[in-house]
C-alpha cells in the first residue's frame, strides 16, 4: 500500500511531505504496459502530482500535471485528486533508448528538453488554475521546483524516484518535496542547503526499508518535525459509461449517426484502459 506523510518543523519556517509511491507505480505499469524509461517518466509525474494533490484544500478539487516535451515518449499527463488518488498515461508508452551519460533511465530523453509542462488546478471555480512553464531538464522533479518558484513564487525542493525492475515491474517509487513557509529566514535556507547535500536517493531510502516518515526525518535531519497528516493514495481511475457518454455527446450529430452504423461502439479509457461498449440504439440516443 503507497503511504504519503505530511510533516512541518517546530519552528514553523517549512513543510515537507514524502510518498512511497511503489504500489501505484505498479498498477500503472500493469494497466499502461509501460517500458522502463517511460514508466520512470510517468512514474515521477504521477508522484509529484500525488503530493501535490493532497495539498489541495476542498474535496472536490484536482489537479492535472503534463509535459509536452520533444521526445519520442509525447504528452505525459498525471492527475491527482484531493486525497492524492492517481490516474495518468504516456502518449507512447513503449519507448526504448539508451542510458544516461551516468548509466540511468533517460528520462530527459524520452520526455524531450523543449517543450512546457503545464499545471491545472480545478478548485470548482468558474476557471480551472492555470499555470505552464518551459521544460528545464526534462528529469521532471527540477521541472516541478522550477514550477514553484515561477509560477507560485515558493522556494521550493522536490525530488523523485522510480526504480524498475528487469521484469519491468516498479522495485521502489517515491518523491519529497520541501518548501519554505513566508516565516523562513535566511539560515533556513542554509540548514536546508545542508541537509540535503549527499542524501541518499529517494529510491535508495525506500530500498533501504525507509518509510515515508523516516525520509522526511532523514532528509531534514537538522530541523525539529511535527506530523500534520497522513494517507493511503492509489492507482484510481473515476472513470464510468456516463462520464464516456458525456464525452461522445462533444462529437457531432452527424459523426455520432455514422458511430451507430457498427453493430457495437467499444471506447477505451485512457487512464485505465476499461472498455465501455455502447449499441447502435445507444449511439442514436445521444445523437438526438
Amino acid at each position: 500500500m503507497s503511504e504519503l506523510v505530511r510533516m512541518i518543523s517546530v519552528d514553523g519556517t517549512l513543510t515537507i511531505m514524502a510518498v512511497d509511491s511503489t504500489d501505484m507505480i505498479n498498477r500503472m505499469e500493469q494497466i499502461h504496459q509501460t517500458s522502463a524509461v517511460t514508466s520512470a517518466a510517468l512514474g515521477r509525474l504521477l508522484t509529484a502530482a500525488s503530493m501535490m494533490g493532497a495539498v489541495l484544500k476542498g474535496k472536490d478539487n484536482s489537479i492535472t500535471l503534463r509535459i509536452n516535451g520533444d521526445g519520442p515518449a509525447g504528452s505525459v499527463i498525471a492527475v491527482s485528486d484531493y486525497y492524492g488518488n492517481v490516474r495518468g498515461y504516456v502518449a507512447n508508452p513503449v519507448v526504448e533508448i539508451p542510458l544516461n551519460i551516468k548509466g540511468k533511465l533517460d528520462v530527459a530523453g524520452a520526455v524531450g528538453t523543449n517543450g512546457t509542462l503545464t499545471v491545472m488546478k480545478d478548485l470548482g471555480m468558474k476557471e480551472p488554475y492555470i499555470g505552464q512553464i518551459p521544460i528545464v531538464s526534462g528529469e521532471i522533479a527540477e521541472d516541478i521546483t522550477s514550477y514553484y518558484a515561477t509560477s507560485e513564487q515558493t522556494p521550493t525542493v522536490c525530488a523523485l524516484g522510480v526504480l524498475v525492475n528487469p521484469d519491468l515491474s516498479i522495485k521502489a517509487a517515491g518523491g519529497f518535496i520541501i518548501q519554505l513557509l513566508p516565516t523562513a529566514m535566511d539560515d533556513t535556507i542554509d540548514l536546508v542547503e545542508e541537509c540535503i547535500n549527499g542524501i541518499p536517493s529517494v529510491t535508495q531510502m525506500l530500498t533501504d526499508g525507509l518509510t515515508p516518515e523516516e525520509i522526511c526525518r532523514k532528509v531534514l535531519r537538522l530541523f525539529e518535525l511535527d506530523m500534520l497528516d497522513s494517507s493511503s493514495p492509489e492507482y484510481k481511475c473515476n472513470c464510468s459509461k456516463e462520464r464516456v457518454a458525456k464525452a461522445l455527446l462533444t462529437l457531432s450529430k452527424d459523426d455520432l449517426k455514422e458511430m451507430a452504423g457498427d453493430p457495437v461502439t467499444e471506447i477505451s479509457c485512457h487512464f485505465c484502459d476499461k472498455k465501455y461498449r455502447f449499441t447502435p440504439s445507444e449511439i442514436l440516443k445521444l445523437a438526438e
